[in-house]
């Protein structure tokens, strides 16, 4: 049975990825409506990760202080203003403007894991960590959806209907949602730190797998940040039909790390699926550059999906355990790699697109193909068992 506090912050977190899975897959096509250039939509959608990469930080500690709830409802409101923002955006440079508030608004999720490390107790926080993890895999499965729909009408729609999601989701938060501890009581948010940053340097096992976790992050962004111009230029897919493919993309996501890498992180070890789960995706990518009918796609579409559905969560657990009694400082260490990833993947996949549409994707194999090596070759399995559960993994 979930605890109603813990149920209420997941569902706001829900509502909250809910909106953003409506946006993401339109928002290159509609910057593209707005006379962006790729490598402006390239920016467009790095801005996000810049956003959160800077306030990330400052949300966990300014939650320490102030309080969960506080944080949560400034953060709905902000998502709300940008998903207005994107609608009544005149020029591109309005859309940028947009997109730098949802960015630094999405940074909450360090106030909602830390909402949750308040609520739950040792035994029980990675089963909270998980269904965190659970419920932004459900925003981002069915966002797309309820955006494909919406993609026949106006091609402001979905940005309204995600604003009026956000607004209902204020609503709810501000009449259900309650501070869950007093201010000495509350669990340290996890945040980047110098300590965490010498300690991941000085060690080669943690910036080794760190620089893995960057380098995934950098694939599955580049993938994120070209897909939708690929499938409208390559095939000719309209909004609603590229919407339903980031759905099917998220349905592996989540039935995959929903359930079967716990299954096989005990038979396989973390090291094991990395190598395998890189490789995966390194094959798509090649896959990618090739494809020429919508079958083809789709297997393509699911080996990099699954593939990064077994790396992410196990290169997330290996550093956790790598990390020992440090994990909270080293996890926010690895928190900022992937931001760093989700701001360099969408710039240099954006820029590719001018030497050929399959660019990005070679780039990604080679990429992906090295780190599948350096995985193989470098990084040791732990032989502690202790379980741990990976961090929830955010989208991009």
């Amino acid at each position: 049975m979930v605890d109603k506090k813990l149920g209420v912050v997941l569902f706001t977190v829900f509502l909250d990825l809910l909106g953003f899975g409506i946006v993401i897959p339109i928002l290159p096509l509609y910057a593209e409506h707005l006379h962006a250039t790729d490598h402006e939509i390239g920016i467009l959608l790095a801005i996000y990760s810049v956003m959160q990469l800077f306030c990330a930080p400052l949300w966990g500690r300014l939650s320490d202080h102030v309080g969960r709830r506080p944080v949560l409802l400034v953060s709905i409101a902000g998502s709300c203003l940008s998903q207005l923002g994107y609608a009544m955006a005149p020029s591109f440079i309005w859309l940028i403007v947009a997109r730098g508030i949802a960015g630094m608004c999405g940074a909450n999720i360090s106030a909602a894991q830390a909402y949750i490390a308040d609520v739950t107790t040792e035994r029980d926080r990675a089963s909270g960590m998980g269904l965190l993890g659970a419920a932004l895999g459900l925003g981002f499965v069915f966002g797309p959806a309820l955006g494909g729909l919406l993609g026949r009408g106006q091609s402001t729609l979905p940005f309204v209907v995600a604003a009026a999601l956000a607004a209902t989701n204020f609503v709810l938060a501000l009449a259900f949602l309650i501070e869950p501890r007093p201010e000495g009581q509350r669990t340290k948010a996890r945040a980047l730190s110098w300590a965490g940053l010498r300690l991941s340097l000085s060690a080669p096992k943690l910036w080794t797998a760190i620089l893995l976790f960057f380098v995934v992050t950098f694939g599955f962004s580049n993938l994120e940040a070209t897909f939708s111009l690929y499938l409208d230029r390559r095939f000719g897919y309209d909004r609603r039909q590229v919407a339903w493919l980031f759905t099917y993309i998220g349905f592996f996501i989540i039935v995959v790390q929903g359930g079967i890498v716990r299954r096989l992180v005990p038979r396989f070890g973390e090291k094991q699926l990395v190598v395998a789960g890189t490789a995966m995706q390194a094959a798509g990518f090649v896959g990618m550059w090739h494809a020429r009918s919508l079958p083809v796609l789709l297997v393509v579409i699911a080996l990099i999906s699954i593939g990064n559905a077994l790396t992410t969560p196990s290169l997330s657990a290996l550093i956790s355990r790598l990390a020992g009694d440090a994990q909270g400082s080293v996890l926010g260490v690895s928190q900022s790699a992937g931001a760093l990833a989700r701001i360099t993947g969408p710039l240099v996949g954006t820029s590719l697109l001018a030497l050929g549409l399959g660019a990005p994707y070679l780039l990604g194999a080679a990429v992906l193909l090295a780190a599948s090596l350096l995985a193989a070759a470098v990084v040791h399995q732990p032989t502690n068992h202790t379980p741990v559960c990976p961090e929830p993994i955010e989208p991009g």
